[in-house]
Order: C-alpha cells, then structure tokens, then sequence
C-alpha cells in the first residue's frame, strides 16, 4: 500500500496538508508528485485542483481518495 500526493509549491493548502502529515506519522510510503514538474502524472491520474491525496493498494489500485485540504479526523481516517 502507498500513497500518492499531488502537490504544487505555490499551492497554500498543500502546505498546510505537508504540516497536517508531519502531525500524524503514518508507516504507509507517500510518494509527492509536483504536479508542476510532473503533468504526465496529474493527467494520468486526473489531478484537477492541488492537493489530492489517492491510497493505492499493493497492486497500484485505487483504494480511496480525498480531493482538497482534509480536517484532521478525516486525514486520520485516510491514513488508517
């Protein structure tokens, strides 16, 4: 299991979700995709708007994903 997230460096609520997930640790890998300095990624995916976070299962399937800047109940939950 992973998790991708998208990202952009002048995006203001994919920092506030960078110190979210500094706050609650969780042992599954994310991977950060600039969406900037990756597009072929974003369109792969269809990333619309920053930030996105998509949980993959081990077989790189989508298992969920959270559009926007979560509460922390809901980021636990994700991460769970």
């Amino acid at each position: 299991m992973k998790i991708l997230r998208f990202t952009a460096s002048w995006c203001g609520p994919c920092k506030a979700l960078a110190k979210l997930l500094e706050e609650n640790k969780t042992d599954i890998p994310i991977e950060v995709i600039d969406i900037d300095k990756n597009q072929e990624a974003s369109i792969y995916y269809g990333i619309r708007s920053v930030p996105v976070m998509i949980k993959q299962d081990s077989d790189g399937n989508e298992i969920s994903r959270v559009v926007g800047l979560p509460n922390k109940d809901k980021l636990v939950e994700f991460l769970s």
